[in-house]
């Protein structure tokens, strides 16, 4: 008797059929992805996916689609309820594509009548959990607090991914052939060239990283320079390399709140420490125009948020409720990468500037740098993974990925950008920059910083 085939596959579990039944509401065929369940079931992505949604057990959908969304989904990829196989950049979209469904009250409805169904399952605690800070916002020690979760995550974890000289800030990239290296070296120089930097001024900068501008400025343009972090890491690094770039003496970064920075200095850089501002900017410009002598130029270079980015904080009450509580917008980032963390609309920071008393002498918008960087970091990153992991933990490697790549998205979408301004604080009848931007583009062939300054 020959042995019988089957010709029909078994039927699905009632936790796959529920979980696939989900699916098929919240994203109707055809789709551009697949979903594999943790019995090997695999359903949509018609034709040729972008990519695979791996879903590790009965409970996973449930968790990624809790309320409010956008968090929900973030945490379940970052403590391993799902996994995401192909075009990760592509994959991130499925939260724009979920808020259709959760656009109203009775699409919130509706999908929750069918989250009911779908199965429960225990998810084991990650030491990696959201940020918890205390205190008033814009206290020291919040302030503290929040540079700490972020940038504490370790200096060796850092080191994978940035350039050598741990630069983490967007890159430039004027030619568009440089490598990470070269084109954070030209950024820390494009920097140098529009503060104008000559020998025997001082420098402070406000937020200073790893020392690498601060550094960069006293071995190339001759200065006095002074940087300040909030990390007690970064102070440490970046005090030992100095020491052993033989500039001490030169250079010093103290581990000090920007705001207990006392004397004047003749040029003032702030790379990068906006976006930890916010809306305390009036005070900070305040204190930057005490710390720099007049006549004396100040950049300003930071990520900010497109103004129409921030509509939101016009919409009626009940549907600002919705976005926070049901979509959860802005919310891993505000847990899981920069707590307390805003971004002003360069008009708005520049205006507060104003206010403050400097005249707004450039702007340059840097966006599209911004993106490059972000997916150099990335694939830096991932090129080590197995070491990152070790060091920080699957939840933590998750993180930063999936926020350098989504961060990437926004600025090629335009909906965040980066923006260097140049400010002078102003003296009646000096004029403190040249006529024109020409001294600002000019590069060695050799790309030697500094050598025509």
């Amino acid at each position: 008797m020959p042995l019988s085939t089957r010709q029909e596959a078994a039927a699905p579990s009632p936790e796959a059929a529920a979980t696939h039944a989900f699916f098929d509401h919240l994203f109707p065929a055809p789709r551009d992805f697949a979903v594999r369940l943790w019995d090997g079931t695999v359903f949509g992505g018609e034709s040729d996916p972008r990519y695979t949604l791996v879903l590790e057990h009965p409970g996973a959908a449930r968790r990624m689609f809790e309320l409010p969304v956008e968090l929900a989904i973030g945490e379940a990829y970052f403590f391993g309820d799902f996994d995401i196989e192909g075009d990760l950049a592509a994959a991130l979209e499925i939260k724009d594509r979920a808020r259709v469904a959760v656009s109203s009250p009775a699409g919130v409805l509706k999908l929750l009548g069918l989250r009911r169904a779908l199965p429960r399952d225990a998810r084991e605690s990650d030491a990696h959990g959201p940020a918890r800070l205390s205190g008033r916002r814009r206290s020291r020690e919040r302030d503290r607090e929040a540079i700490r979760y972020h940038y504490d995550v370790g200096n060796d974890f850092y080191a994978l991914w940035l350039d050598s000289r741990m630069v983490y800030t967007c890159a430039y990239y004027p030619t568009g052939e440089e490598d990470l290296d070269e084109a954070q070296e030209r950024k820390l120089d494009l920097v140098c060239r529009k503060l104008r930097l000559a020998p025997g001024e001082t420098l402070l900068d406000v937020g200073c990283g790893w020392g690498a501008l601060a550094m960069h400025a006293a071995r190339n343009y001759g200065v006095q320079a002074l940087g300040v972090t909030l990390s007690a890491r970064q102070h440490e690094l970046a005090t030992r390399r100095i020491r052993e770039a033989g500039l001490e003496g030169r250079v010093e970064v103290r581990h000090q709140d920007y705001r207990d920075v006392t004397g004047t200095f003749d040029k003032v850089a702030a790379i990068g420490i906006l976006e930890h501002i916010g809306a305390d900017c009036d005070n900070f410009f305040r204190h930057v125009h005490e710390r720099l002598a007049p006549g004396g130029l100040f950049l300003n270079h930071a990520i900010g948020a497109a103004p129409h980015a921030d509509a939101w904080r016009a919409e009626p009450p009940l549907q600002r409720l919705l976005r926070r509580r049901i979509l959860g917008t802005g919310l891993v980032r505000e847990r899981y990468v920069f707590p307390d963390g805003v971004l002003l609309p360069v008009s708005e920071a520049n205006l507060s500037a104003e206010r403050a008393g400097f005249e707004v002498r450039d702007v340059e918008n840097l966006r599209e740098h911004y993106a490059r960087t972000l997916r150099d970091w990335v694939s830096r990153l991932e090129a080590r993974r197995d070491e990152a992991v070790d060091m920080v933990g699957e939840a933590v490697y998750r993180v930063w990925r999936v926020y350098m790549t989504a961060a990437a998205l926004e600025f090629d979408r335009g909906t965040i950008n980066l923006n260097q301004t140049l400010f002078v604080r102003p003296v009646a009848g000096r004029r403190s920059v040249p006529p024109s931007r020409a001294d600002l583009y000019r590069f060695e062939v050799n790309g030697s910083p500094g050598a025509d300054a």
